[in-house]
């Protein structure tokens, strides 16, 4: 074929979701794969859930993602066209007007217009699943107008189709069971045949069909908990594909150079928050110090604010290397700050019997203690900048008297926490005044 045309054809009777993301992400991969063109089309035939700021959210959310297209169009500024076709139709007797009986308000009548279907087995080739076949006979005469000056989705689809010459509708698999009423639609109104391609549905890690529940939420609420649009562009692209390369992390333009639709699964994709996660912190870890640090450092100030504990903003920068290792998301921050992180903005509450080592004694958990609290309080402010150099402060100690008999009570006399990151880590980030505090209060405990 010489040229290639596709659509997105949104509905704008919601936000953008991951669903019509992958949609408009399939599209533009095979039509940029092959020098094609591409149509918005805004398909607002539901005139009573379509509205504008949806369309615009569609529109902001697939440009955020990096996405593109060459032509614009709106369906319902297209209404004349298709009154013309469905007109020309009852003209050739192709169609017919019908009055029946309202299914809203039983006892009134309404005017329908219905397509004579010639009941026939009709095949078509799907680029991905091959020949698809189906009997229309048990269609009947379909709907395919309110009134003869009110077209439905249908008749508007093979209409806007052959107006603007799209060689390829490619869709998903939901879509598999209008291709029969829209192709009788095309034969009546003596239109070419586009060639299909359906993909299979996007699924939930428990292999139902994807759901608000397991990821099929809007774009922009991804946006708005801090997932970064290259990573979240990267996995829609993959899923239910598998690149020639093998290759996991691939930009948009990679995509595009190693994109055949036929390479796409039969089978539908398990959309894994995980794995999203995973893409996003991979993207992540490879902006510069500069930008993580900057970003970073925006949202835990935020978090402390909310906390309201603003005034630790010494701490927050300091803490953005230990951020950096457990987050995957920006929303990551503000959970972490309140749960993992907290003690380093309010002092923790010691239990005396689980400062010492289990192997140790309180005794021996108080003298380590306060030989630490010696070997730190002799050492200089600028020591506790650096991590290792403050390690090596006390490890020639901690190594003599067994690491585990001393680092424990430090580790939680400091944080309060069995688990928590490396002591020197922590000191460094609470700094001396606040350490050696932390250090009293803990052997003050275990005077008692």
């Amino acid at each position: 074929m010489s040229f290639i045309r596709v659509r997105f054809p949104p509905s704008p009777t919601g936000l953008c979701h991951v669903g019509t993301a992958r949609m408009a992400m399939v599209n533009y991969l095979f039509a940029r794969r092959r020098g094609g063109t591409i149509i918005f089309r805004s398909e607002d035939t539901d005139k009573e859930r379509s509205r504008k700021e949806y369309e615009d959210d569609i529109v902001e959310q697939l440009h955020w993602l990096g996405l593109d297209w060459d032509e614009f169009a709106r369906t319902s500024e297209r209404v004349a066209r298709h009154k013309e076709a469905m007109t020309q139709l009852v003209a050739d007797n192709k169609a017919y007007v019908s009055k029946e009986e309202s299914t809203k308000e039983p006892g009134t009548f309404v005017e329908v217009v219905r397509l004579r279907n010639p009941g026939r087995s009709i095949t078509f080739s799907d680029e991905i699943r091959g020949d698809i076949t189906f009997d229309t006979t048990e269609l009947g005469d379909f709907v395919i107008g309110r009134r003869i000056d009110d077209p439905l989705y249908h008749l508007a689809v093979v209409v806007d189709d052959s107006d603007m010459a799209i060689t390829h509708v490619i869709r998903g698999e939901e879509h598999i069971s209008n291709t029969p009423r829209q192709i009788l639609i095309q034969e009546a109104c003596g239109f070419s045949r586009p060639i299909y391609a359906h993909y299979p549905l996007l699924l939930g890690t428990d292999r139902s069909k994807l759901s608000k529940r397991t990821g099929d939420v809007a774009v922009k609420q991804y946006r708005d908990a801090g997932y970064l649009p290259e990573a979240l562009l990267n996995y829609i692209g993959v899923l239910g594909w598998t690149p020639p390369s093998g290759k996991e992390i691939l930009s948009l333009e990679e995509m595009v150079a190693e994109f055949d639709i036929k390479d796409l699964h039969k089978s539908g994709a398990i959309f894994d928050m995980e794995k999203l996660r995973w893409y996003n912190r991979h993207y992540l870890l490879a902006k510069s110090d500069d930008q993580f640090n900057s970003v970073a450092l925006r949202h835990i100030t935020a978090a402390l604010t909310k906390r309201g504990t603003s005034g630790a903003s010494g701490i927050a920068e300091r803490l953005i290397p230990l951020v950096k290792e457990r987050i995957s998301v920006w929303s990551d921050i503000a959970p972490l700050i309140d749960a993992e992180l907290t003690f380093f903005f309010e002092r923790p509450k010691l239990v005396d019997s689980e400062i010492p080592e289990k192997k140790s004694s309180a005794s021996d958990a108080k003298r380590h203690l306060i030989n630490v609290r010696e070997l730190l309080h002799n050492s200089s402010e600028e020591s506790f900048a650096d991590v290792e150099r403050l390690k090596g402060i006390v490890w020639d100690y901690a190594t003599a008297e067994g690491r585990g008999a001393v680092l424990w009570p430090l580790r939680f006399a400091l944080s309060g926490l069995k688990h928590s990151p490396d002591p020197f880590a922590i000191a460094s980030i609470l700094g001396k005044e606040e350490t050696i505090a932390r250090i009293d209060s803990a052997i003050q405990i275990l005077t008692v």
